[in-house]
């Protein structure tokens, strides 16, 4: 099967990361996505460099991290997500729709601008998937804390091909 997601993707000069390098001594009892017939739910994913490594931003956005690096790390957890998606599936073409994304942003007191943050993800979905696939429903919420400073950590749930 050609896999034109991942064509877009190398054609945009974009990586999939490796899965997540955990810090020593930390195991996560669960998995970061779970299939189940034609529904994909994936688990929050934060910002990874392209070796699985936590992406070097880190903070509260509205703080030390502007709205900009907080929209290039919702694309970078986006793209962790589908590098998830494509080991799990073998394709990225297999995904038929974008049902839900929550987005979570790691905001400083105040802080209210979540939507700019994670339109890194939903534009980049557009973008890769189209707008009839990669459209989607969508929440963007502000949180005190994120796992490792993080400022954003995304989940979704995607409809699939069998």
């Amino acid at each position: 099967m050609s896999d034109s997601v991942a064509e877009k993707i190398a054609a945009a000069g974009l990586v999939l990361p490796e899965p997540m390098q955990l810090p020593p001594g930390l195991k996560l009892p669960f998995s970061f996505c779970k299939l189940s017939g034609t529904r994909l739910l994936l688990s929050g994913h934060l910002p990874l460099n392209d070796d699985g490594s936590i992406w070097g931003v880190s903070g509260k956005v509205g703080d030390t991290v502007s709205i900009e690096q907080g929209y290039v790390a919702a694309r970078q957890a986006t793209l962790a997500m589908l590098g998830t998606i494509k080991r799990e599936l073998g394709s990225l073409d297999r995904v038929s729709g974008w049902l839900k994304v929550f987005g979570m942003v790691n905001t400083a007191t105040g802080f209210n601008q979540t939507a700019p943050v994670i339109n890194g993800c939903s534009d980049l979905l557009i973008e890769l998937f189209g707008p009839e696939r990669g459209s989607h429903t969508r929440s963007a919420v502000g949180f005190a804390e994120i796992p490792f400073n993080c400022p954003v950590e995304i989940e979704a749930e995607l409809e699939v091909i069998e």
